[in-house]
Parts: structure tokens; C-alpha cells; sequence
């Protein structure tokens, strides 16, 4: 989920503190629970728990997910589909063709896992490991794609199984690299869409959710308008000039330069962003210079993150901050080479507004009054992408167990982070009900 973290990526996801336990927003009448969407879940409960199950134990890190990739398109074959592979790396695509005219479709899930050594001693826990940014680590599907990819399976068994009597047509989109391509590379969302994901198949509407530790398993959340900010990597090289650190009046100390950058930069957000119009946030993740204590360096790198919901306030705080680099390091004699952002980073997320209040119902189908909005998320999701090309909804689905108090549970990202699989059934279910109350439209 994919939220992003550094270097950008899919979910180093936090909801915002202040308002996780959201109320219960005012609803629309609820739809009807349709009675093939509870058979089906029947039907396919125990297999989409022993799916999630397999791509728990073996994961595998963005671009990278090669035998995730061949065992979901084993499986759609199985079903009788075929499957288009490689695309955006290692994407899965297939179409489920309906018997009748209709509306077309588009499904998401993300497969890539991430580099967390896992602790939390199930039985199908992951023992993989590999080696990230040069540094030993495990592997493991921490943010919930398993559960992600399990349950898009499920929908597409029972879609398939429902195929005489479906009008329409249904993609179903396996993506990789949500948590971000690793340096110098592509993928993800963008990628599968330069690469002609919607080539002769233009959907009407996408549809993704995301599993949270922060909501119970009981309980959906959906937000009409941004729902998941946008994320954007930056660099910044304060450049001084070496010296021993006995006589620093010798050089040009591009550490203080740095420090009293990185303090004045919070004022970006504090003092310049209108905060009363959306929330933003400015992090710096990494500092890096220097080898020996009584050596002043010639370089500082500073690396962190932003987080906006609004497109002019992004692009004011850019400027800002390069502003400030510049200015602050020219203040203590250094220079800055400041890259805001340094390189592409995801959009918000944005939930089409008539798409999310027509289908709120059908989500009040399946969890009749257990429907929340969620407050604005600063993690964010390359499903973005698919929301600009075509009206799109994401909603989220809890990962903690009822009773359990959601905020005191591992989050996602966590070594710890543990789904309860009642959220399998509620994500099946949800997103069937949402696809055939959106294929069926008028004749629901």
C-alpha cells in the first residue's frame, strides 16, 4: 500500500493519527447483497486463502516477481483465460468476455512484496531473503499484496463461473513494482500503461482495494475525491569545501549547512504551505557525509520525502524547498545542488467522485454499516495512475480482527504486520459485488 516511502515506494503507509477512527459517514441506501456473490465467495473462500498462503510464503521484490507472475497466469489458465504476461515487467493481464453486451471493467492488484525480514511466527511464514541496497535482508509480503493478488484470483474463479450470464467484459490487471522499481529501473502502473495496458481495452471504471492494519477486518473504508497523497522523492547536495576538522575556518562545512537546512526546510510546511487548505508533509529520510571524525567533508547529501494532495501546493513546495537549499547553504558559504523532485514520483490518488457515491451502496452490501470514511492518507499508490487515465474508486479493507484495537496493531510495512484472513472473504466479496452492480447497471 504502495503508501510510498523512500526511495518512493508503494506503501510505507500511515494514516493519519488524528483521525483514525473515523465515523460513519452519512450512506446511500445500500444495494442489494447479491446472492451469487455470497455463493461464489462459498465457493472459493478456502482457495483464495491457500493462494494468499503460497504468495506469503514466497515472495518477491518489485521487478522481480517472476514466479509470482508464472504461478497467476498458471492459474488463470486453469481457468480457461489467456493470460498476457511481461508487461511492465512481470504484469499478468486477462479478460473475462461476458455472454452480453456491457460495460468494461478493470481490476487491480499488486503482487511485489517488500525487503522486511518477517516476525510473525505463522506457519506459512516467508524464509526468503536477498540482498537490498547492498545489506542482507528477508522478504515478505508486508503490506498485504498477497492478500491483494489471493483475492483477485478469487474474483476472477467466480467470474469466470458466472460468465453466461455477465454482460461486459472484465480485466484483470496483476501489477508489479507497486512498491517501487528498484534505482535506474521502470515499473509499476505507469509502465504497464506506456506499455499499452489500455490498448483496445479502455475500461469505464477501475476498481482496487488495499488491506489496513488501521481499519478491523470488519470494516471497509472508501473517501470520495484525494484519498492518498501523492509522493515525491528529493536530493539535495550541500557542497562545501574539505578541511581538518581542527581548523574548520580552513574549509566551507557543508554539515552545519546541512543541519540548519534540514531545521529551516521545516518551515516550508509550517510557514508557507496553506495547511488550512490540505495537509503536506516534508521528511528528511537520510543524511550522508562525512568519514572520520575530525574531518570536515566537502559534501552533504540530504534525501526525503513530500506529501501533498493538492497539485498547486506540490509544486509550490518544489520550489520552496530549492529555494531554501539554495539560499541557507549560500548563507554559511556552500552551495546547494538541490533536485525537487529527482525523479518522477506518484500523483494522488483521487477517487472519481459520481463513481464513489454510485458505488458506496454495493460496498454497504457486503459490510451494512461498517462502511467508513477514512481521514486523507499521507502514503500513497501508483493505482494513481490508472485514476488519471479513467474514472477509478480504491477502498481499503481492515486487516485487524475485530475486537482488536487497529491503532495498537502492527502496521503495514511491519516485520509484525499480520492479516486476519476474514479480510480475504470481505475483499472478494466487496469487489465482486462492486463489479456486477457496475456491469449489470440499470438492470440491478
Amino acid at each position: 500500500m504502495t503508501a510510498s516511502a523512500l526511495p518512493r515506494a508503494g506503501l510505507s503507509i500511515a494514516l493519519l493519527a488524528t483521525g483514525l477512527l473515523a465515523t460513519l459517514a452519512a450512506a446511500p441506501a445500500a444495494a442489494n447483497a447479491r446472492p451469487e456473490v455470497e455463493a461464489a465467495a462459498r465457493e472459493v473462500r478456502e482457495e483464495v486463502v491457500q493462494w494468499r498462503r503460497h504468495f506469503h510464503r514466497h515472495p518477491e521484490l518489485s521487478n522481480r516477481e517472476v514466479e509470482t507472475a508464472a504461478t497467476i497466469a498458471g492459474h488463470l489458465r486453469d481457468m480457461g483465460l489467456a493470460p498476457r504476461t511481461g508487461i511492465g515487467g512481470h504484469g499478468v493481464v486477462a479478460i473475462i468476455e461476458g455472454a452480453r453486451p456491457g460495460p468494461k471493467v478493470a481490476l487491480r492488484a499488486d503482487i511485489d512484496a517488500l525487503p522486511v525480514t518477517e516476525r510473525t511466527g505463522l506457519p506459512f511464514a516467508s524464509r526468503a531473503t536477498t540482498e537490498f541496497n547492498g545489506q542482507a535482508t528477508g522478504v515478505m509480503h508486508a503490506c498485504g499484496h498477497d492478500a491483494h493478488t489471493g483475492i483477485l484470483l478469487g474474483v476472477a474463479r467466480a467470474l469466470v463461473d458466472m460468465r453466461e450470464s455477465l454482460p461486459g467484459q472484465v480485466m484483470l490487471v496483476f501489477q508489479p513494482a507497486e512498491e517501487g522499481p528498484p534505482p535506474g529501473e521502470e515499473g509499476g502502473a505507469k509502465l504497464m500503461l506506456e506499455e499499452g495496458l489500455f490498448d483496445g481495452f479502455k475500461p469505464d471504471a477501475m476498481f482496487g482495494l488495499h488491506v489496513f492494519s488501521t481499519l478491523n477486518a470488519d470494516t471497509i473504508g472508501v473517501r470520495s475525491g484525494p484519498l492518498m497523497a501523492a509522493s515525491d522523492r528529493f536530493t539535495i547536495k550541500v557542497k562545501g569545501r574539505q578541511t581538518h576538522g581542527s581548523r574548520p575556518w580552513g574549509g566551507i562545512d557543508p554539515i552545519v549547512a546541512a543541519a540548519d537546512l534540514v531545521s529551516t526546510a521545516q518551515t516550508v510546511i509550517s510557514r508557507r504551505a496553506d495547511i488550512a487548505k490540505q495537509p503536506a508533509v516534508l521528511t528528511f529520510g537520510v543524511v550522508r557525509g562525512g568519514i572520520r571524525y575530525n574531518i570536515i567533508p566537502d559534501e552533504v547529501e540530504l534525501t526525503g520525502t513530500i506529501r501533498t494532495f493538492d497539485e498547486g501546493m506540490r509544486e509550490k513546495i518544489f520550489a520552496d524547498l530549492i529555494n531554501v537549499a539554495e539560499h541557507v547553504s549560500a548563507a554559511h558559504g556552500a552551495t546547494a545542488d538541490a533536485q525537487v523532485p529527482d525523479q518522477d514520483g506518484y500523483p494522488v490518488t483521487v477517487n472519481d467522485p459520481a463513481l464513489t457515491a454510485r458505488m458506496r451502496a454495493s460496498l454497504e452490501a457486503v459490510a451494512p454499516g461498517k462502511v467508513v470514511e477514512p481521514p486523507l492518507v499521507t502514503g500513497a499508490e501508483d493505482f494513481s495512475f490508472y485514476a488519471r487515465e479513467v474514472p477509478a474508486m480504491f477502498f481499503f479493507v481492515g486487516a485487524t480482527p475485530p475486537g482488536q484495537d487497529p491503532l495498537a496493531a502492527p502496521s503495514n510495512h511491519s516485520p509484525e504486520f499480520m492479516l486476519d484472513e476474514a479480510a480475504l472473504d470481505l475483499g472478494l466479496r466487496a469487489m465482486l459485488q462492486v463489479t456486477l452492480d457496475y456491469l449489470h447497471g440499470e438492470e440491478a
